[in-house]
């Protein structure tokens, strides 16, 4: 009483006829539509973000600086005052008020000195040797 196992045949299909022009146009636009909403969603972002930065805003943080792991020091404009905050693990505590109006800003910051490209250290290293 053996048992007879019966070998099928792979059936071949039609060929399927894909039209590789189409599909390659369908996959690029599919890639400049990722692309395009990925430059909506940060020109969304930026938009979102100008909004909350300070315009009529009545507290500003001038300058932070880290003086420990989690202690930070804060100096803040609030209502044309200056006060200088301790934030750290335990709360925020004001160390100091300014005395007077908080002095106005400077218009712009000294320029950066020009870096120079790689000729030209280039230059300067043959020049050197």
């Amino acid at each position: 009483m053996g048992r007879r196992f019966v070998a099928l045949a792979p059936v071949a299909l039609p060929a399927a006829d894909v039209n590789v022009g189409g599909e390659l146009v369908r996959v690029l636009l599919s890639l400049v539509a990722v692309v395009a909403l990925i430059f909506v969603a940060g020109w969304m972002s930026r938009r979102m973000q100008a909004r909350s930065r300070p315009g009529g805003r009545r507290i500003r943080c001038v300058e932070t600086m880290a003086v420990g792991a989690r202690d930070r020091v804060l100096l803040l404009d609030a209502d044309g005052k200056r006060l200088l905050v301790g934030m750290g693990p335990g709360g925020m505590r004001t160390l100091h008020v300014y005395e007077g109006a908080a002095p106005a800003e400077s218009a712009a910051p000294a320029p950066l000195p020009a870096v120079p490209n790689i000729a030209q250290l280039l230059s300067r290293w043959k020049a050197k040797s």
